[in-house]
This record gives C-alpha cells, structure tokens and sequence, in this order.
C-alpha cells in the first residue's frame, strides 16, 4: 500500500488535530501540511516542492472559502485528488464542489468512515487506473 500525501485544509485545530489523527492511524494518509484560511492554502499549493497525493478541504474558514481553494486547486491542476469534508454537505453544496472541481464530498459528522475508506483505496490503487476508479 502506497502512502497518501495529503494537505489539509480546516480553520479549527481542533478539529485538525483529531483529523490528522484519525487518518494518518486508519489509513495510508501522511499529512505533510495544512492551512486555515484560503490565502495560506493557496499559497502552499502554489509552490512546486509541495506535491501531494490528496487535498482535503472544509468549505467555512477563518478567511476566504474553501471553495476558493477547490476551484484554484482544480485550475492549476497541480494537486492530487480534491476532497470536500464539510459540516453543509447538502444536496446543492455537493453539486456546486462537484461544479467547482471536487472528486468527493463528505459530511464531517456523518461520513469519516467513507472518507478513511476513501483514502485507504486511494492508498491502494496506482496509476491512471486508480483515478478512474476513485472518481
């Protein structure tokens, strides 16, 4: 199983603590960084030296949206797989991330297992044929 490199994005370190966590103990994940607000992510995603696998992405921040990450992100083309976790996964927001470049949205409350499951298949897959899959 291959390691994950993922980049967080969450405004709570609370909650980032927890996150990290959880990932980096049931799944292939390794968090090599993380920002809470829009400019700071944008700004570690922008530089070359920092490749990942994966950018997790809650929508609310301290400053700027999330959103804004996921279409920048999406635009550059330079990140891995685009994940929403939020607390307003609601029909609409998922449409609008899935619009805006998200390859999944999750709930944080009720959906941690699908995404832990999500990145241990992510862990497991190679290749091009691991991005059709995980679409």
């Amino acid at each position: 199983m291959q390691t994950v490199k993922a980049f967080v994005v969450e405004d709570s370190p609370l909650i980032l603590d927890q996150l990290v966590a959880t990932l980096e103990e049931l799944s292939p994940v390794q968090v090599i960084g993380s920002a809470g607000d829009e400019a700071s992510a944008l700004k570690w995603l922008a530089e070359p030296r920092n490749a990942c696998d994966l950018v997790i992405i809650d929508i609310f921040l301290k400053s700027g949206s999330g959103l804004g990450v996921l279409k920048s992100a999406a635009r550059s083309g330079s990140a891995g797989k685009r994940v929403v976790l939020t607390n307003y996964a609601t029909p609409d927001m998922r449409q609008h991330c899935a619009s805006l470049g998200a390859d999944r949205v999750f709930d944080k409350s009720r959906e941690l297992d699908e995404l832990i499951s999500y990145c241990t298949h992510l862990g497991e897959a190679s290749g091009e044929s691991a991005s059709a899959r995980l679409s």
